[in-house]
């Protein structure tokens, strides 16, 4: 019985999916009982709550406009002093809560805040729902971070400019290194400035866990005061995530309700450490396990970019959790853009359409290659298979793509394989020479390989040129990696009759530990 090569297959743990697949889902259902019992309510609550909220900020932008008068945005810009600051801090603030109280909020606070001399930072988490600015108003009104869209919003605009908020523009190319120097500026002001409020998920979740820390907050190396907010209510009418509740229906449901709680906690200040002062990633690493502890959540790699390719991937037809891949982990690990990764899951999308769920099964990965499903085929369909589930995602896709394919494609591999085909040395393919081959590796006596080396031909002159070979192999990255694998073969075939002994030996070895010469995706961690 002819040996059969066993591949091992080594994942890393810290390329595994998470248990928490998709935070920006809200899928809540609510009962018909629970319907009619918020319709009841609505019908005099939501008036009255409607009237108070207007009468608040009619009192509030007025105030608003005498602190802001005359002050400037940009530029030289100073914290507020004297009577503007103490407008702020006391007047802005009640009001604040008033207009809270007019909702229906019941706010609770634990804990105890600190000076901006003992902590510059304040990170808020988990980020939810845009009642959590409730944060900014118990935290009496420190600095945020704001688009300058919103200073043009109407009324909301004038009070958002109380914050004296460190501005991000879409449209300005140097707006974020912008927004961390003036961040680092406050931080470092020696209580000059009032503290900077950060939400440091940069997006809203589902509050099931906590996504990754952007870094503008720990880039200073300043202590920070980590700020746990919690929405403990038998129903949860206040998370609004990407995919889900609208606004409109957040707003009118949290109306509709007798009283929701809303819980803002403040922790001991956490001082960074020196690796982690050099490090903002390992300090905000490190200040997210710290609140996910005390939140009793676990904590996910996924960031605001995961948003922009899930709901890439609904435009696409595909369905919206395939495009989470956390993004962080991936683009670190793989070094690709958000853009790299947009063509990626474009590609994935144009072979997946057809597919039931948005997976790719092995008999439709062989139909997308032209192939049969043969032994060689299966070996790399399980190499692209990480959970072994018979499928494969777009995740799975994008590893195997970059750890598997993409080698493959460097010319002296692709140089090898070509040489591979060209039986005669004549420096091109032929279709007799290109069925012989594949044929053979497949072990398809029968197999007509037409169809795909009319692909590979592009210019129509009946051979493939080792330029046509190359071009092809670029942009079918699945086949860079099956012209090797069938290398693999061939040299495993000529071994095998050579040293039959030898291969028993390699056999058990790698049925024991993986050989550090395996073809399979063991890319460092």
């Amino acid at each position: 019985m002819p040996q059969q090569r066993v591949f091992a297959l080594p994942r890393q743990q810290s390329l595994l999916l998470p248990a928490v697949i998709n935070p920006f889902v809200q899928d809540t259902n609510i009962s018909k009982a629970t319907v009619i019992k918020c319709v009841l309510l609505g019908i005099f609550l939501v008036p009255l709550r409607v009237i108070l909220m207007s009468l608040v900020l009619t009192l509030t932008w007025p105030v608003a406009f005498i602190i802001t008068f005359k002050q400037p945005l940009k530029g030289a810009v100073e914290p507020m002093t004297g009577w503007r600051r103490f407008m702020c801090e006391r007047v802005m603030t009640a009001l604040g809560m008033a207009y809270y109280f007019a909702m229906g909020f019941r706010v609770v606070v634990k804990g105890k805040q600190v000076s901006s001399i003992e902590a510059p930072i304040l990170a808020v988490a988990p980020h939810s729902a845009f009642f959590d600015a409730i944060a900014c108003l118990v935290s009496g009104l420190p600095s945020t971070v704001s688009r300058v869209e919103n200073l043009a919003t109407p009324v909301f605009g004038r009070i958002i400019r109380c914050f004296q908020p460190v501005l991000v523009s879409r449209t300005d190319p140097d707006s974020r290194k912008n927004t961390i120097l003036a961040i680092e500026s406050r931080a470092k002001s020696e209580g000059r400035w009032p503290q900077v409020l950060i939400f440091p998920e940069g997006t809203c979740t589902n509050r099931s866990c906590l996504i990754t820390f952007k870094q503008g907050a720990f880039i200073p190396g300043v202590p920070v005061q980590p700020v746990l907010l919690r929405y403990p209510n038998k129903m949860d009418t206040v998370t609004w995530t990407w995919q889900g509740r609208t606004a409109i229906r957040v707003l009118l449901l949290t109306l509709c309700q007798l009283y929701t709680t809303v819980e803002v906690e403040f922790m001991p200040p956490y001082v960074p450490k020196e690796d982690e002062k050099k490090c903002p990633s390992l300090f905000a690493s490190r200040v997210r396990d710290t609140m996910a502890k005390a939140l009793g959540v676990p904590v996910t790699d996924h960031t605001y970019e995961d948003c922009r390719l899930m709901i890439s991937a609904g435009e696409l037809t595909l369905p919206m959790e395939t495009g989470l891949v956390e993004f962080t982990k991936i683009s670190r690990k793989l070094n690709l853009k958000w853009d790299c990764l947009k063509k990626e899951l474009e590609s994935f999308a144009a072979m997946a359409s057809s597919c039931k769920g948005g997976n790719i099964t092995i008999e439709e990965f062989a139909r997308i290659l032209k192939l049969p499903v043969n032994p060689a085929l299966a070996e790399l369909f399980a190499l692209f298979d990480r959970d072994g589930d018979g499928t494969i995602d777009f995740r799975e896709y994008v590893i195997g793509v970059n750890i598997l394919c993409r080698p493959a494609n460097t010319e002296d591999v692709l140089k090898m394989a070509f040489q591979l085909f060209d039986i005669d040395d004549d420096g091109k393919i032929s279709l007799s020479e290109f069925n012989a081959l594949l044929r053979s590796a497949l072990g398809v006596p029968d197999m007509d390989m037409t169809k795909l080396f009319n692909e590979i031909n592009a210019d129509g002159s009946g051979f493939i040129t080792f330029n046509e070979f190359q071009m092809f192999a670029s942009s079918h990255p699945e086949y860079a990696k099956l012209f090797t694998t069938y290398l693999e073969l061939q040299r495993y075939q000529a071994i095998q009759e050579a040293m039959p002994g030898d291969l028993e030996l390699a056999g058990q070895i790698r049925r024991g530990e993986a050989p550090e010469d395996s073809i399979s995706d063991k890319k460092d961690d």
